[in-house]
């Protein structure tokens, strides 16, 4: 990585797996991107995020990444809702399953990948405010620097500076239950694993490595604020367990509630937002991390075209109203899941009894499977073919040039348009500079999570983030709008 001068195309504030994320899809369309990240380094202590779902695994396998996780990580079925496991092995995927590797080790990996690419990093600072014109952004920064930039990204956490700097609203709901989550040495055997009772969630786990032990328990009392002690950790626990079991040398601590907010707009001129900075929730069944990889996946390809003059400033709109949507899913489902699991009684474990038999049924499983794993995600891109708008499938291709995989098209970013039927009958020579085209051929059916086979088009053209824009079944109609809608109107001739 390396620091470059002051001025820069995109300034990204946060280095966490969003920023990382959004700079690496920057980077690989050619964009000046920096990071500005408070961490000295990027080494990151204590259990935060606990895994990957299955369409952010499908993700980083579309940027010829994925492995660099799975060799790290325990593949698991962790995808499951209020506790009650889905399973998604018959679900047509590549990776039809989670993955079990916590956030450092995420942050670590993406971290590798950015080395790689031409992204700027400025460490140990913080974005303090900005000001910001028709002609771009001025980013103000902890040790009195000053970034220019065309556009700024807020991915720095539920407190995020940039938002409130923004004036950007955080509505919401306040919490109704408060965890302490801690890496702490102790001095009598705990009693291991997790049990839910009228206070609410606890558990002891012994981390990979040994040493430390991880332990969360929920506090009695809402309402203490800032950084909690060791003292506040050990009442808590006496209350659960009825000692504390000697907790001391915490290497890690912190709260955390089920607060859910999301950002009343993603966007306010040049300056946008993504994962926490955008929604906060609690973090049952996992879905933080992975939707704030997904926004900044949404995003990246979006604003590279933007500050490269290819597409108008109102592709930008576009990102708020196919990320928003699905965020405030989440944190609908996420508070569903906290009012099933806060209580311990038995009219809360008939709830749950009664929940989990309706999703031992087929149909109800699929869609509660596909809704938590993201493989279930449709942008509104209009009506028509049921793929319009859906991730595309990583097909196994025959190409004159031999096999070839559908993710393997899209390591580099870019868009594609994959033609099935007659070779070099569909014309994109206006947008050639921008849309590969590849003539293929596939035998098989097509199958697309929770709906099943659908009809083979002739030819689609995909996103960058591997999404669906346009389904041809012989015919071509409409795929000029739909280049020109995603990538800029044609080229003279």
């Amino acid at each position: 990585m390396r620091v470059t001068g002051t001025e820069h195309s995109v300034v990204i504030s946060g280095g966490g797996p969003t920023g990382l994320m959004l700079a690496g899809e920057l980077a690989l369309a050619g964009v000046d991107v920096a990071i500005v990240e408070r961490r000295a380094t990027q080494e990151l202590t204590g259990s935060r995020a606990g895994g990957l779902h299955a369409r952010t695994i499908e993700v980083l396998d579309q940027r010829g990444i994925a492995e660099r996780f799975l060799s790290q990580g325990q593949v698991a079925q962790i995808v499951g809702f209020a506790w009650i496991p889905l399973d998604i092995s018959d679900f047509p995927t590549r990776h039809p399953h989670g993955l079990a590797l916590w956030q450092k080790h995420i942050e670590r990996i993406l971290a590798g990948w950015i080395a790689e690419l031409p992204v700027s990093v400025y460490r140990g600072r913080e974005v303090t405010g900005f000001t910001q014109d028709d002609a771009g952004v001025v980013v103000e920064l902890s040790d009195g620097q000053s970034l220019r930039a065309d556009y700024l990204v807020g991915c720095d956490g539920g407190r995020s500076r940039v938002r409130k700097a923004a004036g950007i609203d955080f509505p919401g709901w306040e919490p109704t239950i408060s965890n302490l989550i801690a890496e702490v040495e102790v001095a009598q055997e705990p009693i291991w694993g997790t049990r839910r009772d009228a206070i609410g969630i606890h558990g002891f786990s012994r981390l990979e490595n040994g040493g430390p032990v991880r332990v969360m328990v929920t506090e009695q009392h809402l309402g203490r604020t800032g950084e909690p002690t060791l003292r506040e950790l050990s009442e808590a626990l006496i209350a659960v367990y009825g000692t504390d079991y000697g907790v001391h040398s915490p290497t890690s601590l912190s709260r955390f509630t089920d607060m859910a907010r999301q950002a009343a707009s993603y966007r306010k001129g040049r300056v946008l937002l993504a994962g926490d900075a955008a929604h906060v929730h609690y973090p049952v069944g996992g879905q933080g991390l992975n939707i704030g990889v997904q926004d900044a996946v949404n995003l990246g390809w979006k604003l590279a075209q933007v500050v490269k003059g290819t597409s108008p400033d109102s592709l930008l709109d576009t990102y708020h109203a196919e990320r928003w949507p699905i965020a405030a899913r989440v944190l609908r489902d996420t508070m569903a899941q906290v009012a099933l699991l806060r209580r311990a009684d038995d009219h809360a474990k008939a709830a749950l009894d009664t929940l989990s038999e309706l999703l031992r049924m087929n149909e109800p499983r699929k869609r509660f499977a596909g809704l938590m794993s993201g493989l279930d995600i449709r942008y509104e891109l209009g009506e028509g073919h049921p793929l319009l708008g859906r991730r595309m499938p990583d097909l196994e291709l025959v190409t004159a040039n031999g096999p070839l995989r559908v993710y393997r098209l899209l390591h580099e970013a870019r868009p594609v348009l994959l033609n099935l039927g007659e070779p070099a009958s569909l014309d994109i020579t206006p947008w050639a500079d921008r849309v590969q085209r590849i003539d293929a051929r596939h035998t098989g059916t097509w199958e697309l999570p929770v709906l099943g086979a659908v009809t083979a088009p002739t030819a689609v053209l995909i996103r960058p983030d591997g999404y669906v824009a346009w389904v041809g079944v012989s015919t071509d109609a409409g795929l000029a709008d739909a280049l020109a809608t995603w990538f800029g109107p044609p080229a003279a001739a």
